[in-house]
């Protein structure tokens, strides 16, 4: 998507918009031509009605379409911001996860919801502004030269040099618009770093420092802001003083040439007033120059973030699938891009039965999470082949792979809402039935029944109103009710107390049953639970097996074992 195929779907209201703007202008245009004709048929002794009615037709005339102009040129550019935004959020949501994670939250923010507002100023009221400007200055001109040419060559003589003067400052707006676009973001990004840390800055203690950082970035904004506003302050003085200047030379030459006779009053009257008519235009047409040259910095920072790389830009035919193993890795290998050092997954093989509960374990970077994010292709294996029932991941849709596996996170992502909005997030169309069961199966009937407004209490960002574990038992009712072939679980029970860990897990080994179970966990009582035992060390997979096995034939697994028992004792005193 770039920002001027969205104009080019609305370029109709924006014409139409202009064309209302050039006939607004052609009415005023004509003004001071019918206040001369009053004028001679005042010295005429001829009737007075038809040039009045002519001049209160076209005031008429010229305030309809005025007003007709703006609305039109206000709806085309809501619906190109609108357009730019939708464009953007579709961008965005369906981006590369890896081309995603490197940009900065707070820039993307600011330029989905303000550059879009400001291009949107720029394409059509600068726009339209320019169009009508320059009619409304070049008909002046025209008929001001066929008034009086030697007086439009001295009127032209003293606006040329502040009209090259205001051009000059116009690319000078541009320049200071770029940097303080620049600047806005940063002081978003900012603000948008500590609201999403909040507990943790209050608990380091750490609110006069972000408060100092945040408002030395605003204070940067607001010092390029005024730049702006400095250079963009000067476009209209530069012009006022060349047509104040014009203005006292015509006048001064124009009342000696009426006095000799040469130039007839009606003619200098009119004159005069086309020069009053070209002030607001002259100062209009360099402001919106202005105005397009600040947009221009918006446009491209939009453009830039619409050129974000897209995960799946054509999606193939579903893959069929087949009976077999739910999940299996062939020599997979995996680096995150721009990362040196040892790769996340280095050649892992390995498979996960149609059914039963498989744990994945191993210390911390051991590349237990990167398994699960390749698995939902939020990430591309740089070798070897994954596999979904039997399909190559490479050759399914999205869509179908993740429909057939149900993804519950560390950090478990819950939206601003209701909790059923929470449940059907996935599966809106989710009856009654199917909600009252996943939320069963996740231990959270209790908890629901006890809310003051049950399924429909609402939430604060990330959960906020229920407590880590209960917010981790949402998650899961989620992914359960998504029913999907295969469930992954990273650390989904490190929330919970003793009670409801020994609920869930009887939870995931009765769900096991029939469709595969996938669990990253660091406590025993999930692992030994576990049908099948994967160890990962260092991006490899170090063995593979059942508790008693494993126990008896690898280090890694016995040590990590030990240690969680050993602390056992300390947990339950505590």
């Amino acid at each position: 998507m770039a920002v001027r195929e969205i104009v080019r779907q609305h370029l109709g209201l924006l014409a139409v918009g202009i064309c209302l703007g050039l006939l607004g202008s052609a009415a005023s245009l004509a003004q001071p031509l019918l206040i001369g004709e009053l004028i001679t048929a005042v010295s005429g002794h001829r009737s007075l009605v038809w040039p009045l009615v002519a001049i209160m037709a076209l005031f008429c005339a010229d305030a309809g379409l005025s007003a007709s102009h703006a609305y039109m040129i206000g709806r085309a550019g809501e619906n190109i911001v609108f357009g730019m935004r939708a464009a953007l959020t579709s961008r965005i949501l369906r981006s590369d996860m890896a081309s995603f994670s490197r940009l900065d939250h707070g820039d993307v923010f600011t330029r989905v919801v303000t550059d879009t507002s400001v291009a949107r100023i720029s394409l059509t009221q600068s726009v339209a502004q320019i169009a009508t400007s320059v009619f409304t200055v070049a008909g002046g001109l025209a008929v001001m030269a066929w008034l009086d040419w030697p007086l439009l060559l001295l009127t032209v003589g003293c606006l040329g040099a502040a009209s090259a003067v205001s051009l000059l400052l116009a690319r000078q707006v541009r320049r200071a618009a770029v940097q303080n676009r620049a600047d806005t973001s940063a002081f978003g990004s900012g603000v948008q770093r500590i609201m999403g840390a909040l507990s943790t800055v209050k608990a380091s203690r750490a609110e006069q420092r972000e408060t100092e950082a945040v408002g030395a970035a605003a204070d940067t904004a607001r010092r390029s802001g005024i730049r702006v506003s400095a250079v963009a302050a000067m476009l209209t003085p530069a012009i006022n003083v060349g047509t104040q200047i014009s203005l006292a030379a015509v006048v001064g030459w124009g009342v000696a040439r009426v006095a000799t006779g040469a130039l007839p009053i009606a003619d200098l009257t009119a004159f005069v007033m086309y020069l009053f008519y070209l002030v607001a235009p002259l100062a209009l047409l360099f402001l919106s120059i202005g105005q397009f040259q600040q947009g221009r910095a918006a446009m491209d920072r939009v453009d830039e973030l619409a050129a974000i790389e897209q995960e799946e830009p054509q999606a193939p035919r579903p893959a069929p699938t087949r009976p077999g193993p739910a999940v299996s890795f062939e020599c997979v290998s995996f680096g995150h891009r721009g990362e040196e050092g040892e790769p996340a997954l280095d050649d892992v093989s390995f498979e996960v039965p149609e059914r039963g509960l498989t744990a994945i374990v191993g210390p911390s970077g051991a590349g237990k999470t990167t398994t699960f994010q390749l698995i939902e292709r939020f990430y591309r294996p740089q070798e070897g082949t994954i596999r979904i029932c039997g399909a190559d991941t490479r050759d399914m849709p999205l869509d179908q792979i993740r429909s057939l596996v149900g993804y519950v996170e560390q950090h478990n992502a819950l939206l601003r809402g209701t909790i059923r909005d929470n449940l059907t997030y996935a599966n809106p169309a989710a009856d009654d039935t199917a909600v009252a069961r996943a939320v069963g199966l996740a231990d959270l009937a209790e908890v629901v029944a006890a809310l003051p407004d049950g399924l429909h209490t609402r939430l604060g960002e990330r959960g906020a109103g229920l407590s880590g574990g209960q917010q981790q038992r949402l998650a899961i009712a989620r992914t359960l009710l998504q029913d999907p072939r295969v469930v992954l679980l990273d650390e989904a029970t490190a929330h919970l107390d003793s009670d409801a860990e020994a609920h869930l897990l009887d939870t995931i080994t009765s769900i096991a049953e029939d469709r595969a179970v996938v669990a990253i966990a660091h406590r025993m009582s999930t692992v030994m639970a576990a049908d099948h035992i994967v160890v990962l060390d260092s991006g490899r997979v170090r063995a593979s097996g059942t508790h008693a096995e494993l126990m008896a034939a690898d280090v890694l697994y016995r040590r990590l074992v030990t240690q969680q028992l050993s602390q056992v004792p300390l947990e339950a005193a505590s």
